[in-house]
């Protein structure tokens, strides 16, 4: 047996007898870099959902309020007609009762682009943080879906 502290054997150097760490904490740290510039891209800002979509719904929150415009532009809250301009007070009510108030939009997919984004200006405007655009599903290519 090799004293660890004897020289290995024809060779003239000493046993080393601790782990190089080195290379170990060199890719530790580029991985670090990488999952750090990588973890951003990986969050969404906002859940939208598109007209047609296969992606998976989102959970039900406690009590979501429901803003829908119809393809005659009439808007609604709930089953509740209401105007464009009385909207914001309707939603800051809600929002006072729920700080955490959830508001599904959901819009005719006929309706001009425009008239959606002065909708979605309008329940900002209300006070609402979180908000999301409710679309149709759409069953995947191949006839898989979840």
């Amino acid at each position: 047996m090799i004293d660890p502290l004897e020289e290995w054997p024809g060779t003239g150097r000493p046993l080393l007898s601790e782990i190089n760490v080195t290379p170990f904490i060199d890719v530790m740290l580029v991985l670090l870099i990488i999952f750090m510039v990588a973890a951003p891209l990986m969050m969404v800002g906002v859940p939208l959902k598109l007209p047609k979509t296969a992606a998976q719904t989102v959970g039900q929150p406690h009590r979501p309020a429901v803003v829908s415009l119809d393809k005659e532009g009439r808007l609604f809250v709930g089953k509740d007609e209401t105007s464009l301009d009385q909207l914001p007070a309707k939603l800051a009510d809600l929002v006072k009762a729920d700080p955490e108030l959830v508001v599904y939009v959901r819009a005719d997919k006929g309706i001009d682009y425009g008239r959606v984004m002065d909708l979605l200006g309008k329940v900002g405007a209300g006070g609402v943080a979180r908000l999301s655009l409710v679309a149709e599903g759409q069953p995947l290519p191949g006839g898989a879906g979840p």
